[in-house]
């Protein structure tokens, strides 16, 4: 959050309020602190768009090990062997 801060310059609304009836002796004013709710909702806004952006990175990174072909691998001497074996044998059939 500190290289956050520097760039918007340490906003702060915490201390925004609205005074409904002011104080009257023993009695406390009567306010509404809408300065904490607009700061809550200026934190949560910065937080879930770096979960976002850290989503997004991981996704795209993800994405490019899955784009990688698979090649398979290349016959065994037994393979090879067997699939000599098969060609001869359509070869000596008579077709139909």
């Amino acid at each position: 959050m500190l290289p956050l801060g520097l760039l918007i310059g340490s906003v702060n609304f915490k201390q925004l309020h609205l005074v409904l009836r002011e104080a009257q002796g023993t009695v406390p004013a009567v306010v509404i602190n809408y300065g904490l709710f607009i700061q809550t909702i200026f934190d949560f806004v910065i937080v879930a768009f770096a979960i976002f952006l850290a989503i997004k990175l991981m996704k795209k990174a993800r994405h490019k090990q899955e784009e990688k072909p698979v090649t398979p691998p290349a016959p065994t001497a037994e393979e090879k062997l067997l699939t000599e074996i098969r060609d001869l044998l359509s070869q000596q059939q008579p077709k139909l």
